[in-house]
């Protein structure tokens, strides 16, 4: 009798320690969730601000029709 409850007792320590170190390595995955999810944010508001200069290059690059000079051949 006291052999299985020395195993119960082995057996409830193994699945704490086994509890532990899945509660640490969650609370790391979570962490590092987090992190990579402002980095993510901040690459998709850098984005936006990049795609708008360019647009915003594009349109002050291109001349209007009136403001084209005419070819030589005129």
């Amino acid at each position: 009798m006291l052999q299985q409850i020395n195993e119960l007792n082995a057996r409830i320590e193994q699945l704490e320690s086994r509890q532990a170190f899945q509660d640490d390595t969650i609370e790391q995955l979570n962490q590092a969730l987090a992190l990579q999810q402002q980095d993510l944010d901040k690459l998709r508001h850098q984005m936006g601000l990049i795609i708008n200069r360019m647009k915003e290059m594009v349109v002050s690059q291109i001349a209007s029709q009136s403001e084209e000079t005419p070819p030589p051949h005129y």
